[in-house]
């Protein structure tokens, strides 16, 4: 994924990337701020299922299910847990339960709706130029097409006047 421009300077890494780096930082340590960074990624950047599809093209050493089952396995949680966190909100730990385990069933099918020669893809809207997951129902759209990561990924263009977001692939 191309790096992003911060507005108060520097790069950063693009949100999609960041989210399935947390859905795999949630599968290897049970940490309350990544559950919460999980169900906040889930609702404003990019669904659960797609995530776990994408995220065993970052580590093969998963499939989208066994990963979905590990993370389903994850969330002992107490709410005293999420009292040490900075949050802007009281955290609903009843409510966000109930959000988790609705991700995860639709991840589920998700993952089990896909073809298998697709793992570890993203999918991309042409029409809206961005990262979706595609329907479950319906036909497929010619609009939404499998995007595959590369080795190396780009680089980031950092001269003076390079424009927000501009890369160089490798």
């Amino acid at each position: 994924m191309p790096l992003v421009r911060d507005a108060l300077g520097g790069l950063l890494l693009h949100p999609v990337d960041l989210a399935v780096n947390k859905v795999l930082a949630l599968v290897g340590r049970d940490e309350p701020r990544d559950f919460v960074d999980a169900l906040y990624v889930h609702e404003h950047v990019l669904r659960l299922g797609a995530l776990c599809w994408a995220a065993v093209g970052k580590d093969p050493g998963f499939t989208p299910l066994s990963l979905l089952e590990l993370l389903q396995r994850q969330g002992r949680y107490r709410p005293e847990d999420f009292s040490r966190l900075d949050l802007v909100a009281p955290f609903d730990l009843v409510a966000a339960r109930s959000s988790w385990r609705g991700a995860s069933e639709e991840a589920d099918a998700f993952c089990r709706s896909r073809p298998p020669g697709e793992i570890g893809c993203l999918y991309w809207a042409r029409s809206t130029g961005r990262f979706v997951m595609p329907p479950l129902d319906g036909p497929a759209s010619e609009d939404i097409v499998a995007h595959y990561g590369a080795p190396g990924g780009v680089l980031p263009d950092v001269s003076d006047g390079a424009a927000a977001g501009s890369t160089s692939a490798t």
